[in-house]
């Protein structure tokens, strides 16, 4: 399983992308600014979006993917997996006339461009050899994690979460795991902030990773533009223990 990181930080600016992680060459796992990366062929083979919640940073590029590969959608529709919360976000916000075009009834309602399959927290969906998995973390809105898995290796993500037990206990249950992405939006100074937003700061996920049985590789994603050496200097000084690293676009992991 190939894992290529199209995006991965809190905010845009030169070099930055939202949240869009590209698994193999068919799944995306968030659909933010990273995924406008991806060239033609790339955009083409992309056949699942497994989302984590509704925020734009996270599906951004949603709307214009569709678009761009309209045609190739008419005959081969591409599949939405996410929390029916998301899917109905998605319906009355986006793809709704106002914004966007209704994707999910165009060219028509019978045979649409994008069809989409609901998926809970507890629930799996597997495409080939791997595994999706659906967790429930805590945010401002509802969301998920995913533990990502194959014959060969197995991933986590959080997402956009804060402090909860539901995605470490879930973790534990497996024998496995191999790379953990894991978000930590803030840095302690701004702890309170990131209470209020549904995001880690540094103490926030220092004592949530103390629940974590496994000592995969660690990647931290989602931190805000500006601040990214001192919540990652926190983080190191906090949890010494684990193998901790700042996840960078364009990173490519073989699982």
């Amino acid at each position: 399983m190939r894992v290529q990181v199209l995006g991965c930080s809190a905010g845009i600016g030169a070099g930055l992308r939202t949240t869009s992680l590209l698994i193999d060459d068919d799944v995306l796992v968030d659909c933010g600014t990273g995924a406008g990366d991806l060239d033609m062929a790339g955009l083409r083979a992309v056949r699942h979006v497994f989302l984590t919640h509704a925020h734009l940073d996270h599906i951004a590029l949603l709307p214009l993917l569709i678009d761009t590969v309209f045609e190739q959608l008419q005959k081969q529709p591409l599949t939405i997996h996410c929390q029916a919360s998301t899917y109905e976000v998605l319906r009355r916000h986006i793809f709704n006339w106002h914004v966007w075009p209704d994707f999910f009834e165009l060219p028509d309602k019978r045979a649409p461009a994008v069809r989409f399959e609901p998926l809970a927290p507890g629930e799996s969906h597997v495409l080939g050899a791997r595994g999706f998995e659906m967790i429930e973390v805590t945010h401002s809105v509802p969301a998920a994690a995913y533990r990502i898995h194959s014959a060969n290796g197995v991933l986590a993500f959080s997402g956009d979460t804060t402090s909860n037990n539901w995605l470490w206990s879930v973790l534990n249950r497996h024998q496995r795991l191999d790379l953990l992405i894991v978000e930590c939006a803030f840095p302690e100074a701004d702890a309170a902030l990131s209470l209020a937003a549904g995001h880690y700061c540094p103490s926030l996920l220092a004592a949530d990773l103390a629940k974590l049985e496994h000592r995969p590789r660690i990647y931290v994603t989602h931190l805000k533009p500006g601040a990214e050496a001192v919540t990652l200097r926190e983080l190191r000084a906090m949890l010494p223990q684990f193998d901790l690293h700042r996840l960078l676009t364009g990173q490519v992991f073989e699982l």
